[in-house]
């Protein structure tokens, strides 16, 4: 790509082939590194970069305006006006499009847009890897074998559009998933890690964490199903509240659907949703979290609109001190619902006021009670109640009077998190955290631990 092959020479070409009423232009360049070991060696390694062009065309008509949308990665100088054009006739072939509203405008251009795209390789390594190789030297004279994988993705988003725009956004995102396990591979422990850098990641930790709960776990007790004290640790607290956080669009909640439904009609807005003091929040700017502070939307749908791309973005309360405050918006659905404009954001904080680490919270136990490591499959069971399913993973863990005693069985549990919202008997100290199910989609979460009195495990999961 000669004469068009910088990112923002791609979107002002596409701009100017464009004869729609409005047009909207993303460039995503992405980068990314990775590691992978297995048995206290390191398999593979790797280094990709990628490129994916999206197109959204608007053409007014006197019905309302409708919009077309095409992507395409790998885009070439002589793939653009095929690409404009394509985007083009799929907005002529549509329908007016419901969440249709002006293209944003008045947003200041970022400085650097027409500087190359950020980029990630092995050297973000440079430090972690040989941490990594002495966390497997200490594994391996302890009898333990360390799998696992870590991933750096470093992605540069221009948006430029017909009004004017052009925007920028670079977004690190690093994870890292590490496996103990006993040589016999009986016993499993997981740790995880979200970082931007990986400079804040220490293996020695992580492994000495992992060798705690393989010795916890040379103890087998089994236990039934049934309601049990149990401490949430901050992975599976964000698990539960990511879900929740999508679940939490105002029009489906105003339309009588969902957990946030009033009965009767109207939204659950203004209800008290927890005793303790918790606030949920998003924050484009939160440190060691930060995200895209507008709206970067390829698509259109529930939680989501093309016509909101750019729309800057602001801190956000969901919930405060243990109110709702908040359900997500677009100009579309705000509209609908007579509820502010509030966009869904690329991370989500919960604040406790608590102090005490889990480690804390697990001396402080009295009775008996169950600590999880993480959880996973998880689905929804019913919209009305956010009743979810899902399975314990690599370690559950007995606890009694502030001593853990040893490893339980996994099991099956079913519960809301808006319901454990509502019974928590307490909330720890927040921390960045790395959820293990959406690992994959959302990972910029910091959760403290939370306590909840009565958590169901509807059944015992064996061969997990």
């Amino acid at each position: 790509m000669s004469r068009v092959s910088k990112p923002y020479e791609i979107v002002e070409r596409a701009l100017e082939l464009s004869t729609a009423d409005g047009c909207v232009v993303i460039a995503d360049e992405s980068s990314s590194a990775n590691l992978r070991w297995a048995g206290n060696a390191l398999t593979t390694n790797g280094v990709t970069r990628g490129r994916t062009l999206t197109v959204i065309a608007t053409v007014d008509g006197a019905e309302g305006t409708a919009s077309g949308v095409v992507s395409r990665s790998a885009v070439t100088a002589g793939d653009l006006e095929p690409l404009v054009r394509a985007a083009e006739a799929a907005a002529r072939g549509a329908g007016p499009a419901e969440d249709a509203q002006p293209l944003v405008t008045g947003v200041p251009a970022s400085a650097d847009f027409t500087e190359p795209p950020a980029e990630t390789g092995s050297d973000v390594f440079a430090d972690f890897a040989p941490a990594l190789g002495d966390a497997f030297a200490r594994a391996r004279s302890g009898g333990r074998e360390l799998y696992g994988f870590a991933h750096h993705q470093l992605s540069s988003t221009y948006l430029g559009t017909s009004t004017g725009l052009r925007l920028r956004h670079d977004q690190p995102n690093g994870t890292l998933e590490l496996n103990a396990k006993s040589p016999d591979r009986t016993r499993s422990a997981w740790a995880g890690r979200a970082t931007r850098d990986f400079k804040d990641v220490d293996p020695a930790a992580l492994d000495a964490e992992l060798a705690q709960r393989l010795g916890w776990a040379e103890r087998r007790i089994e236990l039934p199903a049934g309601r049990y004290e149990t401490l949430l640790p901050p992975t599976a607290v964000a698990d539960l509240l990511i879900y929740q956080y999508w679940s939490a669009g105002a029009r489906d909640a105003a339309e009588g659907r969902t957990v946030f439904s009033r009965p009767g009609g109207g939204t659950r807005i203004g209800e008290t949703l927890s005793e303790l003091p918790l606030t949920l929040r998003s924050d484009p700017h939160a440190p060691g979290l930060e995200s895209a502070p507008f709206v970067i939307a390829h698509s259109s749908g529930d939680g989501s609109s093309v016509f909101d791309n750019g729309l800057p973005l602001a801190p956000t309360d969901w919930i405060k001190d243990g109110r709702l405050e908040r359900l997500t918006t677009t100009r579309h659905s705000a509209g609908l619902t007579g509820l502010p404009v509030a966009p869904s954001m690329d991370n989500l904080v919960l604040d406790g006021g608590g102090e005490r680490s889990l480690e804390e919270m697990v001396a402080a136990t009295t009775g008996r009670a169950l600590l999880l490591t993480c959880l996973w499959y998880i689905r929804e069971v019913d919209p009305a109640t956010l009743l979810l399913t899902g399975l314990t993973r690599d370690g559950v863990y007995l606890v009694e009077d502030g001593e853990v005693l040893g490893e339980v069985n996994n099991f099956r549990f079913n519960e809301s998190p808006v319901g454990l919202l509502s019974r928590a008997s307490e909330a720890g100290r927040t921390e960045k955290t790395l959820p293990r199910e959406w690992g994959d989609y959302f990972t910029r979460a910091a959760m403290p631990a939370l306590r909840i009195p009565d958590f169901h495990m509807s059944s015992v999961s064996r061969g997990v």
